[in-house]
C-alpha cells in the first residue's frame, strides 16, 4: 500500500517540448508533470514546521500551568491540557514529520531524478553526429547525471528545508506578536539582516559552483577518454603524457574547489555571529517585558525556545540554501551543454519511408560549412537491388556520400531520394531502419552476444537470433565466448567496444546483426578492410548473403572486394570521375585501372594512388 506513493509521479512522463535555455524555464520542464505533488510535499513540510513552533507554544503553556498551584493538585487541575500536549507529541507530530518524510524519500526523491534524467537522454540522443564529435563523450554523460541530481537536490530541500523554515519563521512571528509587536519587529529586523546576507553570498556561491562543476566534468570527459583509448595508449607508451593531461584537469578542479571552499567558509562565519545574535534579541527582550509585567515565565520559555531553534536551523537552513545554491549553478553549467536545439530535425508532418526502390543523389553537394572538401555535383541512381562498388583514395568523399544517404548530414545543395521519397521529408528513425550498415570500425556494445546481434532487430526470436549468426558464420565462435563472469555463448558479454573478439568475429557479429535487420538497402564501409586476406576469404561468402536481394552501396580500398559489383563509382575530390564494371573500367585504362594495377596484395597504395 505504501509503494502506491512511489507512483504518484510518472517518472519516465516525456517532456513537454525541447528543453528552455533559460534557467527558471529549464526548471519548469524539467520538472513538468510533477508540480501538483511537489506542492502536497511542500504543503506537508510547512505543516511540519507549524508544528515545531506548537512544541515551544506547548513548553510554555506548561511552565504557565505550573505558576499558583499545589503540587498535589497539578494534575487534577490539568489533565486534559496534558493529555492534549500527550496527544500531540504521540500522534500529530510523529503523522506530520513521517508523512513529510515519506512525501520526500518515496514521492520526490525516487522520481523528480530518473524523470529529468529521461528527458535529457531523450533531447541529447536526437542531436546530430556533430553534437557528439565536439565533446567528450564521459562529459556528456557527466553533464546528464550531474543536472538530474542538482535538480532533484533543489526540489527535495526545498520542500525539506526551505517551507518547513519559512512557516516556522511565520509561526514564531506570530507567536512573538501576541507577546509584544517589538518582539515580532525585532524577529523581523534579524531576518531582514540574515537575508541580506544571503543575497551577497549565494549568486557567489552559485558561480562558483558552477565552475566547480565545470573542471568536474572535464576531469570525468579527460579520464574516459583516456580509459576509451587505453589500447591506444599503451600502443605508443604514452601513460606518463595521459597522467600529465589527467592531472592538469584533476589540478583545475582542486583549484575550483578552494574557490568554492572559501566563500562557503565566509559565508558560514558570518552567519553564525548572525545567528548568535537573536537568543540574545528574544530572550533578553522577553526578560526585560516580564520585569515590567508584560510577559508570564511561560512566555519566556516560549521565546528561548523558539530563539534557540531559529539560532540552531539557521545555521541548517543556511548550509542548506548553498546546497541549493551549488546545485543551481550546476544545472545552469549542465544546462548549457545539454540544450542546445537539434542541428538535425524532422520536417513537419514527416512520414515514415515507405517501400523499396531505387537510390538517388540529385546533384549533391556537401562541404561540411567548408569552401572545399566533402562532394560536388554528385548525380547518382542506383538501381534497386543494384550491387554498387564505390571506390577512391582517401578524402575522395565516400564515406561523406554514406553519411549524406542516412541523414547524418543535411545537403547544402541537392536531394536525395529513396523510392522517390525526398528523404529530409521522412523521418529520420525510418530512414534508418530501411538501411543495414556494416563498417570497417565495427560498434560493438559491452553487453552480451545475445543483444549486440539482436541490436538489428530487438523483435526477433532466439531462433531468428542463431540463424543470422549462422549465416554470417559467427555461431560456432559465439558457442565458445566466455566471460569474466563465467556467463558463456550468447550469454557472454564481449567487453567494451567488442574489445575481448577478433577483428574478425566482431565483423561476423556485425554482419549477423544486419541480416537480422533485413534491410532493403545494405551499406558496407570498408567492412572487411581491417582483416586479413584470408579472413575476408573466410566471411566472403557470409557477405553474399547479406547482400542477397538488397541494394548495395560497398566502399572499399581493398578492391578485391567489390571487383564482383553490379557497377563501380571511382571518386576523386568529391566528384564520380568514372563509373561502369569492373571490366569496362579496366578496358578504359583510367583511374580505377590505375589503382588495381598498383595494388599489392590485393590493397591500394595511398601514396600512388594521390599521385
Amino acid at each position: 500500500m505504501i509503494r502506491r506513493f512511489a507512483d504518484l509521479i510518472d517518472a519516465f512522463r516525456p517532456a513537454p517540448g525541447p528543453p528552455p535555455r533559460t534557467l527558471s524555464a529549464f526548471f519548469r520542464w524539467a520538472l513538468e508533470g510533477s508540480w501538483f505533488w511537489l506542492a502536497i510535499a511542500a504543503a506537508i513540510s510547512a505543516l511540519a514546521g507549524v508544528a515545531e513552533v506548537a512544541t515551544a507554544l506547548l513548553l510554555g503553556a506548561v511552565v504557565d500551568s505550573v505558576a499558583g498551584i499545589a503540587p498535589g493538585d497539578y494534575f487534577d487541575a490539568n489533565l486534559p491540557m496534558l493529555l492534549g500536549i500527550a496527544a500531540f507529541f504521540l500522534i500529530v507530530r510523529p503523522i506530520l514529520f513521517g508523512s513529510s518524510a515519506a512525501a520526500n524519500s518515496l514521492v520526490v526523491g525516487p522520481n523528480v531524478n530518473p524523470l529529468v534524467l529521461s528527458r535529457l537522454h531523450r533531447w541529447t540522443l536526437g542531436q546530430s553526429v556533430t553534437f557528439f564529435d565536439d565533446d567528450f563523450a564521459g562529459r556528456i554523460a557527466q553533464k546528464q547525471m550531474q543536472v538530474s541530481r542538482a535538480i532533484t537536490d533543489v526540489a527535495s530541500e526545498t520542500i525539506n528545508v526551505g517551507f518547513f523554515a519559512l512557516a516556522s519563521l511565520v509561526g514564531s512571528a506570530v507567536f512573538l506578536a501576541t507577546i509584544d509587536v517589538w518582539m515580532a519587529l525585532g524577529l523581523a529586523i534579524w531576518l531582514g539582516g540574515y537575508l541580506g546576507l544571503i543575497r551577497w553570498f549565494m549568486p557567489r556561491i552559485r558561480a562558483r559552483s558552477m565552475a566547480r562543476a565545470s573542471a568536474r566534468a572535464m576531469v570525468s570527459g579527460q579520464v574516459v577518454d583516456t580509459i576509451t583509448n587505453i589500447k591506444t595508449v599503451k600502443l605508443f607508451a604514452h601513460a606518463e603524457f595521459e597522467d600529465a593531461a589527467a592531472l592538469g584537469s584533476i589540478a583545475r578542479f582542486r583549484d575550483r574547489v578552494i574557490d568554492f571552499g572559501l566563500v562557503s567558509t565566509s559565508f558560514r562565519f558570518a552567519l553564525m555571529t548572525l545567528a548568535g545574535i537573536l537568543p540574545v534579541l528574544l530572550i533578553g527582550g522577553t526578560l526585560w517585558l516580564w520585569s515590567r509585567g508584560g510577559a508570564s515565565a511561560g512566555d519566556i520559555a516560549a521565546a528561548g525556545a523558539i530563539s534557540l531553534r531559529i539560532a540552531q536551523m539557521t545555521g541548517w537552513v543556511s548550509f542548506t540554501l548553498m546546497s541549493i545554491y551549488a546545485s543551481v549553478g550546476e544545472v545552469e553549467d549542465g544546462m548549457n551543454t545539454l540544450t542546445p536545439p537539434h542541428a538535425l530535425t524532422d520536417a513537419p508532418g514527416a512520414r515514415d519511408l515507405a517501400g523499396a526502390g531505387p537510390v538517388a543523389f540529385d546533384h549533391v553537394s556537401f562541404a561540411y560549412g567548408r569552401r572545399i572538401g566533402g562532394i560536388s555535383d554528385i548525380d547518382l541512381t542506383i538501381a534497386e537491388g543494384e550491387k554498387l562498388g564505390i571506390v577512391g583514395a582517401s578524402g575522395a568523399g565516400k564515406s561523406t556520400l554514406v553519411a549524406l544517404l542516412l541523414r547524418l548530414y543535411d545537403p547544402e545543395r541537392g536531394r536525395i531520394t529513396i523510392a522517390g521519397q525526398d528523404i529530409a521529408d521522412v523521418t529520420q528513425e525510418s530512414l534508418r531502419r530501411h538501411i543495414g550498415m556494416v563498417t570497417q570500425e565495427t560498434a560493438m556494445f559491452n553487453r552480451s552476444a545475445r543483444d549486440n546481434i539482436l541490436y538489428g532487430r530487438p523483435d526477433a526470436t532466439e531462433d531468428q537470433v542463431i540463424a543470422a549468426a549462422k549465416k554470417a558464420e559467427a555461431h560456432d565462435f559465439i558457442q565458445e565466448l566466455e566471460d569474466f563472469k563465467g556467463r558463456k555463448g550468447y550469454d557472454a558479454h564481449l567487453g567494451e567496444r567488442g574489445v575481448k573478439l577478433s577483428g574478425g568475429q566482431r565483423q561476423r557479429i556485425a554482419l549477423a546483426r544486419a541480416i537480422l535487420k533485413d534491410a532493403p538497402v545494405l551499406v558496407l564501409d570498408e567492412a572487411t578492410s581491417a582483416l586479413d586476406s584470408e579472413v575476408e576469404a573466410s566471411i566472403q561468402s557470409a557477405l553474399d548473403r547479406v547482400m542477397e536481394g538488397k541494394t548495395v552501396l560497398a566502399i572499399a580500398h581493398r578492391l578485391s572486394t567489390i571487383a564482383r559489383m553490379d557497377r563501380i563509382v571511382v571518386m576523386e575530390d568529391g566528384r564520380i570521375v568514372e563509373q561502369g564494371t569492373h571490366d569496362d573500367l579496366l578496358a578504359a585504362d583510367g583511374v580505377y585501372a590505375r589503382y588495381w594495377h598498383r595494388q599489392s596484395g590485393g590493397f591500394l597504395d595511398y601514396r600512388e594512388a594521390a599521385e
